[in-house]
């Protein structure tokens, strides 16, 4: 049977750093950077991708859209 891994893509000059994201992540994929954008913004970014499930839910509740989320099977 194929596992699902997941990942996301943060575009990082939309990502205000709300951290709305961080507490439903279930996985504890997502953390905060330590860079800024170009708006002066810390962003956020996979720290731990390969715990991701591709499970949507940072996707869903990001108020600015900023993060796209994607799976893939992977063969086991």
């Amino acid at each position: 049977m194929a596992k699902v891994q997941g990942a996301i893509v943060v575009n990082t000059q939309v990502c205000k750093g709300c951290e709305v994201c961080i507490p439903v992540c279930q996985e504890n994929v997502i953390a905060m950077s330590n860079d800024v954008n170009r708006k002066g913004y810390h962003y956020a970014y996979m720290k731990n991708p390969e715990a991701c499930n591709g499970c949507t839910n940072c996707g869903t509740v990001c108020p600015d859209r900023a993060i796209t989320v994607y799976r893939v099977k992977v063969a086991t």
